[in-house]
């Protein structure tokens, strides 16, 4: 979901005196995912090179191969992660299938005594740095994806925004579906868990009020990835694929803005997504009001060092 916002770890310690090893290493992990990846390749399948990718997601990952076949795993000990991660490849099925915007191809989601790992078949050519190509595929792939589209805002099954419970129940108006089903719900969220000032939740409250005149002219509701931020996609070779997605159907100017939520993007990747779909003038003003909803739930899960990105956003139609 965020990277830099919520770092679960998950430590196995081999002694208090030596290094933790990394959860995915863990014996009994180990020996459920070569079992899960064996039964995929229909031959046996042992873990000969490991790469951590913990720094590139908000759970224990890495990129696991035989030195034939790697494999993308990904572990939660939430007490829900079967459900999650069955969630998340719902998704990327969604996007492949409605889109043929490219996904990593699903291996399984193995159920541990204590939480889940997601595989994926991992991806060949993986680009380390982006180039000016890769940031246009990004762009057009998202154009893609928007080109599907719904009469309704949200989805017919719930999802999740990284640990987050995303309420998806349709919702035929765009503003409506917003205020409803992200800003209060995540506001509460975070009035719930004491991080959030009431100053600043009576400004979240305002915007909420504003937001008829704030959301701009009426749209048709488009696939959206829910969280797009430039770590959810993969640059390959073969173009761009999606990853971690929160599903549901509403204003393609939310994907636009989560591109740079974290970390900022370079134009091209707008230009990319301008050579598919016009962006319009306006959300370069409304860019900010979409990222309210994402700060909003890592406020709620992370804590108060993330109310600086809120209120910086707030402070813009207020």
């Amino acid at each position: 979901m965020f990277r830099d916002v919520l770092k679960i770890q998950v430590y196995c310690w081999m002694s208090m005196t030596t290094p933790p090893i990394h959860p995915l290493r863990a014996s009994l992990i180990s020996a459920a995912i070569e079992h899960a990846v064996g039964a995929h390749c229909q031959r046996p399948w042992r873990v000969v090179e490991f790469q951590d990718l913990n720094d590139l997601a908000s759970h224990p990952c890495a990129l696991l191969s035989d030195g034939n076949f790697a494999v993308f795993a990904k572990l939660s000990t939430a007490a829900n992660a079967v459900e999650q991660f069955e969630v998340e490849l719902a998704g990327l099925r969604l996007i492949h299938e409605r889109s043929g915007v490219g996904v990593p191809t699903p291996i399984d989601v193995v159920e541990l005594e204590d939480g889940a790992v997601l595989l994926l078949e991992g991806v060949k050519h993986i680009v380390p740095v982006r180039a000016e190509k890769h940031w246009r595929d990004i762009g057009r792939a998202l154009a893609r994806l928007h080109r599907v589209k719904s009469d309704v805002c949200g989805l017919h099954s719930h999802g999740y925004f990284g640990p987050v419970y995303q309420d998806n129940r349709p919702m035929r108006e765009w503003p409506m579906f917003y205020a409803e089903r992200r800003l209060w719900p995540r506001l509460i969220s975070a009035i719930d868990a004491g991080h959030m000032p009431t100053a600043i939740a009576r400004q979240v409250e305002r915007v909420i009020a504003r937001l008829p005149e704030l959301c701009g002219p009426p749209v048709t509701a488009a696939l959206l990835h829910g969280d797009a931020q430039q770590n959810n996609w993969i640059s390959s070779e073969a173009g761009a694929l999606i990853v971690d997605p929160a599903v549901h159907f509403g204003h393609p100017e939310l994907d636009l803005a989560y591109l740079g939520y974290w970390q900022e993007i370079p134009e091209s990747v707008l230009d990319g997504y301008r050579e598919e779909m016009p962006i319009d003038p306006g959300f370069v003003e409304r860019r900010d009001l979409w990222r309210i909803s994402g700060y909003l739930a890592a406020v709620a899960v992370a804590g108060k060092d993330y109310l600086p990105w809120l209120v910086n956003a707030l402070s813009r139609y207020v």
